[in-house]
């Protein structure tokens, strides 16, 4: 058996300090090539020119696929106890804007 496995098949999951306190991002840009999604969260600041990506995620499409129905299942379920979530109109991004390329 695997040393994250309990006896029941369930993982251990461990969340150090630094990674609980998470890190803001309020744009996502996603690549993707045939076998990876890339997804690079930044924190883009109104009137600041530069912006940092902050963490970047690679995942296989089949993740990339869950994690899009996971997310899809959790705004609905946000929504039915909070209400639509208005998703107002941003400024286009450059689309010179961060790294690009295929993995």
């Amino acid at each position: 058996m695997d040393e994250n496995q309990n006896d029941d098949g369930q993982i251990n999951i461990e969340l150090d300090e630094t990674v609980a306190e998470g890190t803001y991002s309020n744009l996502a840009i996603i690549n993707h090539s045939v076998s990876e999604f890339i997804v690079d969260f930044i924190n883009i600041m109104p009137g600041v020119p530069k912006a940092k990506v902050k963490s970047r995620i690679i995942l296989t499409p089949q993740h990339a696929k869950r994690l899009t129905k996971a997310l899809q299942e959790n705004v609905q379920r946000f929504e039915k106890a909070n209400g639509e979530i208005k998703d107002y109109e941003q400024p286009p991004i450059p689309m010179n804007f961060g790294p690009t390329g295929e993995a």
